[in-house]
């Protein structure tokens, strides 16, 4: 569905020139949803500009449904627009018009008839779940709703993407859970093939198949989510990571243990699938003459399958520790000694 090929896009003077994205090439397939994750600055809001022609690159392939993009223009770009819609952060609704006349009017544009937008507004309006809400205006909104409307707009022409562009930053978070699920609806109901930027890797887990991480403009690391939960390789997605399985409580409680208790060691254990059902850890404690101290555990949920991590304390002779250790790696346990205690 959407093919990018060493795409560079560079803003600037020939003296002073900065590459926004650097050489980035990767696929999203249809009926996917694909996350782009980074910090401030990493280049994810201009590639995902790029995916609809609001940007052209200063060199690469841009290829939307068999359409090269970066090479389009006129009115042929115009008609690929419409098959490709954007989400915004802060919603870009127009405030003097209600709830359906928001939703009706990329319709209005495209010159469709009264009667098809009218049936196609209220359509539209169910899927998100703003049925009651028609004729209030966006004043009259929670910022939840004014996003439902934003989305039941960016549907209105029936597209083949849809673009997400910190679509949730502005939502607190149950608000944000709600408008994810209402995005995996779509995407199972519609088959709609959806790339979304974030910075919060909550996002990435619970809503998206594959995710990219930028940096600098690079892609960095890119992948299956539950694969990139389980086996981070760079430096950047380790800390996104840290975002959903080490909460600011479990940071403190190792910190404690790492300046106050000499004996034992601080083990991270990683538990994908069928083996965050299985009683691993009771396992350990009968077969090795050891205490183990529970720091922390967090079980999430990704669309490929359960997720977790426990922080466990192993403290006992260091023979026995280490073969507990041994154990654990032969239970297909990934485990990671952070330090010793």
């Amino acid at each position: 569905m959407i093919h990018l090929q060493n795409i560079i896009k560079q803003y600037g003077t020939a003296k002073n020139k900065i590459k926004a994205v650097d050489d980035v090439s990767l696929s999203v397939e249809k009926g996917e949803i694909f996350g782009v994750i980074g910090y401030s600055g990493a280049g994810k809001s201009t590639l995902i500009r790029l995916l609809n022609g609001l940007e052209m690159p200063t060199s690469g392939s841009v290829k939307v449904g068999g359409l090269e993009i970066s090479s389009t223009k006129g009115k042929q770009l115009r008609m690929a627009r419409q098959k490709v819609s954007m989400v915004f952060q802060h919603f870009n609704l127009l405030w003097s018009r209600t709830v359906k006349d928001n939703i009706a009017f990329p319709l209005e544009i495209a010159g469709v008839k009264k009667t098809e937008r009218e049936k196609r507004v209220i359509e539209l309006i169910e899927l998100v779940g703003l049925k009651g809400r028609e004729n209030a205006y966006p004043s009259e909104l929670s910022g939840g709703q004014k996003q439902r409307v934003g989305i039941a707009r960016a549907l209105a022409n029936d597209p083949e993407v849809l673009l997400c562009d910190e679509a949730t930053s502005a939502l607190d978070p149950e608000t944000t859970d709600s408008i994810l699920d209402l995005l995996t609806g779509i995407n199972e109901r519609l088959g709609l093939t959806i790339v979304l930027i974030t910075h919060e890797m909550h996002v990435i887990r619970k809503i998206c198949h594959r995710v990219a991480v930028m940096e600098d403009g690079k892609v960095v690391e890119m992948g299956d989510v539950l694969d990139v939960f389980q086996s981070p390789k760079a430096a950047i997605t380790k800390r996104f990571l840290a975002q959903v399985t080490e909460p600011d409580a479990a940071k403190e409680a190792i910190q404690h243990i790492q300046e106050n208790i000499a004996s034992g060691k601080l083990v991270k254990l990683v538990f994908v699938g069928e083996r965050t059902e299985q009683p691993v850890l009771a396992s350990v404690i009968r077969k090795f003459d050891i205490d183990v101290n529970i720091v922390q555990g967090n079980i999430s949920h990704t669309q490929a399958g359960p997720y977790g991590t426990l922080i466990l304390q192993l403290v006992g002779e260091n023979q026995m520790v280490e073969q507990a250790i041994d154990y654990l790696h032969e239970q297909h346990v990934q485990t990671e000694v952070i330090n010793n205690a």
